[in-house]
């Protein structure tokens, strides 16, 4: 049996989260990032002819996930509500720490990407994100005649 360090010890920390949040999106024309509720983690695997992003979504239908490329940036949003939260005389919460509310990623994708074949799809909370590359020019012999 292996003890684990229970990470929420800091009373700071969530109050450093969201000021890092905050002054990380200085300067970003566009105000969604910096009003998100919180932020889906997310893996990013590259391989030799795609990249694919993992997201963890739970909660959120994913057709509920707004995807969006425009000039090689990739945008996720969304919003995940929970019916959980509506008052209740006879219930009050204990704690709380999934969050919920508005989401936002943005990711700078490479020029190497093919743009018309991305493809998503959500599975038990995770949404996969396909990105193909475009296919290398492969080096071949030029016969002289």
């Amino acid at each position: 049996m292996a003890l684990v360090q229970y990470r929420d010890s800091h009373p700071y920390a969530h109050l450093q989260n969201e000021i890092n949040r905050l002054f990380n999106n200085v300067g970003d024309t566009d105000t969604s990032s910096a009003t998100a509720s919180w932020a889906p983690a997310v893996d990013i695997y590259e391989y030799q002819d795609r990249f694919e992003l993992s997201v963890d979504v739970p909660g959120v239908a994913p057709e509920a996930v707004e995807i969006e490329l425009d000039n090689g940036v990739l945008t996720l949003s969304g919003e995940r509500t929970s019916e959980k939260r509506v008052e209740n005389a006879d219930r009050s919460a204990t704690r709380i720490e999934r969050a919920t509310g508005r989401f936002y990623r943005r990711f700078i994708l490479p020029d190497s990407i093919d743009t018309e074949q991305i493809k998503a799809s959500g599975r038990n909370g995770v949404l996969e994100i396909v990105i193909p590359k475009h296919a290398k020019a492969q080096p071949r012999r030029i016969k002289v005649s």
